[in-house]
C-alpha cells in the first residue's frame, strides 16, 4: 500500500539582495536548518531589469558544499581556482564540489527577456568536507526528458525516471533533481525514499502537493514534504512546473557562515584565517570532464 506524503511546510520565497548587488528570490536558507537536510539553500534569481543582476557574483569562496546551478533562461559566464571557465545557458547544469576549497565567480549575462535561474546548495557529510573540489557541467541536450502519454513532461538532471538516469551521478549525497511539468488537471506520481528528505519548488502554475488536494501552492512556493514513500501532484487549472528535489539527510553538526558550511565554529574559524593567508586552496582539484 502506498504512503503518499503530506505537506509538512509551505514557504513563500522571499526577496534579498546577494553577492555584488543581485536581487534574488530565496526560498529556504540558514533559517530553515536542519528542517531540509542535507540541503542548506535555495535561491532563484529572475528578472527582466539587467540592473537586478548584472552586478553578479564576484571572485568568493566555498568549502564544505556542493553549489548546483540550473539556468531557465539567459546565460552565466563562470570562472574557478581549478582552472574551469566557460558559459551556462538555458537549459544546463552546473554541478560544483567546493570540498576543501574552491574560488568561483559567476555573472550573469545581459540579455533581452527575462534572466532567471535556480542555485541549490547541498551539504557535504564530515568525511567528505576536505575531498579535492571538482566541477561537472552539463549542457541542455545532455540532459534526458521524457514525455509520458498523459502529457506528464519531467527532466531528469540526477536521478532515475521509469529507467532512465540523469548525466549526474556519482555524487556523494545520493540526491534525486527532476525539472516536472504537469498538465491541467493531470495527477502525477513518483515512489521515492521513505527516510529522504523531499521537496519541491513551484517555477510556474500551480498545483495541489498531497493526495487528498487540501492545499494548492503557486509559482515562487517551496513545499516540503512529510515522510513516505510517494509523492502525489494534481495540477490544477493551470499547468505546473515544479522542481522535484529529494536527499538523504547527513544528521550531523552544521557551523555555517557566508559561503563555508562546516561542522564547527572552530573549522569555520579556520577556514576564514586561511582565506585571509592564501592557503586556503588545497589543491588544483578535478577539472570538469
Amino acid at each position: 500500500m502506498k504512503d503518499y506524503r503530506k505537506i509538512s511546510s509551505l514557504f513563500k520565497s522571499q526577496p534579498t539582495i546577494e553577492g555584488a548587488g543581485v536581487h534574488l528570490k530565496r526560498a529556504f536558507g540558514y533559517h530553515q536548518v536542519p528542517l531540509l537536510d542535507p540541503f542548506l539553500l535555495l535561491d532563484d534569481f529572475h528578472s527582466s531589469n539587467p540592473e537586478d543582476y548584472m552586478a553578479g557574483f564576484p571572485s568568493h569562496p566555498h568549502r564544505g558544499i556542493e553549489t548546483v546551478t540550473y539556468m531557465l533562461h539567459g546565460s552565466v559566464k563562470h570562472k574557478d581556482s581549478i582552472g574551469n571557465s566557460g558559459v551556462i545557458q538555458d537549459g544546463d547544469l552546473q554541478w560544483m564540489t567546493a570540498g576543501s576549497g574552491i574560488i568561483h565567480s559567476e555573472m550573469p549575462q545581459e540579455q533581452k527577456g527575462v534572466l532567471r535561474g535556480l542555485q541549490l546548495w547541498v551539504n557535504l557529510p564530515a568525511s567528505h568536507k576536505m575531498m579535492p573540489p571538482r566541477y561537472r557541467e552539463v549542457k541542455q541536450k545532455q540532459i534526458p526528458e521524457i514525455l509520458f502519454d498523459n502529457g506528464v513532461k519531467i527532466k531528469i538532471l540526477c536521478g532515475e525516471v521509469a529507467g532512465t538516469k540523469g548525466p549526474v551521478r556519482d555524487i556523494v549525497v545520493d540526491c534525486i533533481y527532476l525539472d516536472v511539468t504537469v498538465p491541467v488537471n493531470v495527477k502525477f506520481e513518483y515512489p521515492v525514499r521513505s527516510d529522504d528528505t523531499v521537496f519541491a519548488y513551484v517555477i510556474d502554475g500551480t498545483g495541489y502537493f498531497d493526495a487528498e488536494q487540501k492545499q494548492q501552492a503557486d509559482e515562487d512556493h517551496l513545499v516540503l514534504f512529510t515522510a513516505g514513500d510517494h509523492i502525489k501532484i494534481i495540477a490544477g487549472d493551470r499547468s505546473v512546473r515544479f522542481l522535484l528535489v529529494s536527499g538523504k539527510p547527513i544528521k550531523e553538526p552544521v557551523a555555517w557562515y557566508g559561503p563555508i558550511v562546516m561542522n564547527t565554529r572552530e573549522e569555520l574559524q579556520i577556514a576564514f584565517e586561511e582565506y585571509q593567508k592564501g592557503t586556503f586552496i588545497k589543491g588544483k582539484g578535478a577539472p570538469s570532464p
